[in-house]
């Protein structure tokens, strides 16, 4: 059977916007998946839906397709995408306002029953994550445009390969071997050279935007159309299967992949075979993201230039500590950049920056009260005073959280596959998810749970493999023989790391300990670390907890997302074998 060809157009809200057309014109395609909801997009989102009740979806997204639905169309390709965010029937009814306009005869469904906001008080959206087979049942019926909200990232592959291949709830195997395919598209050009570790090894200025061509068996190959740019290799694939994952059960709505079981082979240039990924039933409990207002924000960044950095940051702190314990804010923050350089030939490579963070559920507390004493410094502190933006009156900040909920059907209370963090928000009524395809000719289709599920369990860690023989050793960044990659979930953090042959996972996987990670991040020493083996991947994978605090929106440190946590890990010095060198 010929394989279905799936390709990214989109890995967040304000991605490329000539992506859609370039993926389009490139080449063969089936189907093209739009990704444009992070834990950050909702409450975007969701404040867009405060102002304007009718907001609630990503409106670039009929921008684009304004311009490319009648070529979509001439071409037969699909388009399936979670760009309804809060608001999926809004966005569907705007898509066939749009084609009605164009004179495309288009058939539009959308996806509907992840918003639970009503039963969570206090929440500003409040959302499961669905999977793909709701998506399928959209497609099957003979819908070209499927719209939905908060799916997880891999349904936009599931379910157009459920479709295609008629598979049913309990084919595991080939619904892991799609969700597998789905993460590696989910980020668009982080499959094809973005954001990579190696990026000096292919031409990156403009990395073409991913393909999948699934097989019936869920059994993959990541490519891209020719002629564009970036580069498709194991590493590039490996990258992206470690991203935002935690250990070797990777679970979602549909089936939990088991990423301890991937292979992966390069077949040939820009071409890399994704096989033998295993699956199991899903989790009793689906997982709903919560965002809600957090509360205000402040910050000043007080610039620091030439000798003295250090006594020039104390008197700071000091002369604020008076405004600051006149009306104490919650939480208060100073960190002091090291960004200067001794005898620099620029102002800018001499100074250093003194940031000051103060957050509080009263946007008084960190408004304009502290923004005045900060001002009111400006002819009497340290010499060369001077701040990096004037400072406001407090901004709103968010915070997200997850929970877990029974499946439709699900008796109230079925066990979750983790334990619900005590937050203080609790639904007003036993909840659970009602998942219904809207099909373009106005059909309510009801997605049943599915009929099989297995409680998450942790996978006792694999046999290391042996140790290298012991040789002379060179004190050196790790970057130079392993790889990383590291992304958010909530308030937690993971970081994977992989080597790039045989040797160097064999000192990588006794060397990287968790202990290890927590010296050479030192943020990380008081936080639970867990390290996860994958050694099909050569890749160890460490999910740390807590250290993003209430999660993205919350701002709580300099790398709200820790993009760039595995880059430090990275630039970190050990003692390498020279033979891998």
């Amino acid at each position: 059977m010929k394989p279905l060809r799936i390709g990214n157009f989109s890995g967040f809200y304000g991605d490329r916007s000539d992506a859609l057309r370039e993926m389009l014109t490139g080449g063969e395609v089936d189907v093209l998946t739009g990704d444009y909801l992070a834990e950050l997009t909702m409450l975007i989102l969701a404040r867009d839906r405060l102002k304007d009740p009718s907001a609630g979806y990503a409106r670039t997204f009929p921008r684009r397709l304004e311009d490319c639905l009648g070529l979509a169309h001439e071409r037969g390709v699909r388009i399936v995408t979670n760009a309804g965010g809060l608001n999926p029937a809004g966005l569907a009814g705007e898509i066939r306002r749009l084609a009605d306009r164009l004179g495309i005869p288009v058939r539009v469904a959308h996806v509907e029953g992840d918003d639970l906001t009503a039963a969570y008080p206090g929440t500003l959206a409040a959302h499961a994550y669905l999977g793909g087979f709701g998506i399928a049942e959209c497609l099957r019926a003979g819908a070209d445009v499927v719209v939905t909200g908060r799916v997880t990232d891999a349904a936009l592959v599931t379910g157009p390969a459920a479709a295609h291949f008629g598979w049913r709830p309990d084919d595991h195997d080939r619904l892991a071997g799609a969700v597998a395919a789905g993460h590696v598209l989910e980020c668009g050009t982080q499959a094809t050279g973005g954001n990579y570790a190696f990026f000096g090894e292919g031409d990156v200025r403009r990395p073409g935007f991913p393909l999948a061509e699934i097989h019936a068996d869920g059994s993959s190959v990541i490519t891209k159309h020719p002629g564009t740019g970036g580069f498709v290799d194991v590493g590039t694939v490996t990258a992206q299967l470690l991203y935002e994952t935690g250990g070797a059960r990777y679970a979602g709505p549909d089936v939990t992949a088991r990423l301890d079981t991937v292979r992966l082979v390069q077949e040939g240039p820009d071409r890399v075979r994704i096989e033998g990924v295993r699956g199991e039933a899903p989790p009793p409990a689906l997982k709903v993201g919560l965002n809600r207002l957090g509360g205000f924000r402040n910050e000043v960044v007080f610039v620091l230039t030439g000798l003295d950095i250090e006594a020039k940051a104390a008197l700071v702190r000091e002369q604020l500590a008076d405004a600051l314990a006149k009306s104490p804010p919650s939480e208060v923050r100073w960190e002091l950049v090291r960004t200067d350089r001794a005898d620099a030939d620029t102002e800018e490579t001499a100074s250093a920056l003194l940031r000051l963070v103060v957050r509080d559920p009263d946007q008084q507390v960190v408004g304009r009260a502290l923004s005045g004493a900060a001002v009111e410094l400006a002819l009497a502190s340290y010499p060369g005073f001077h701040v990096l933006a004037p400072p406001g009156k407090g901004s709103p900040y968010g915070v997200f959280e997850d929970v877990y909920v029974p499946h439709m059907g699900a008796p109230h209370g079925a066990a979750t596959h983790e334990p619900a963090p005590d937050v203080g928000t609790v639904p007003t009524a036993p909840v659970s998810v009602s998942h219904v395809a809207v099909l373009h000719d106005g059909r309510r289709v009801p997605v049943p749970p599915p009929r099989e599920t297995r409680p998450l369990a942790g996978v006792p860690d694999p046999a290391l493999p042996e140790p290298l023989p012991p040789g002379p050793v060179r004190r050196a960044p790790l970057g130079l023989v392993a790889g990383a990659r590291s992304g958010d979930k909530g308030g937690n953090a993971n970081v994977g790391v992989w080597a790039r042959s045989e040797d160097a996972w064999r000192w990588l996987a006794h060397t990287l300990t968790a202990d290890t990670f927590r010296r050479l991040v030192p943020e990380s020493r008081d936080l639970p670390v867990t390290r996860h083996l994958l050694p099909n991947l050569r890749a160890v994978n460490f999910v740390v907890e807590g250290i993003l605090g209430a999660g993205v929106a919350a701002q709580a440190r300099f790398d709200p997302q820790a993009k760039a946590l595995g880059e430090w890990l990275r630039s970190r010095h050990l003692d390498i074998p020279e033979a891998l060198l």
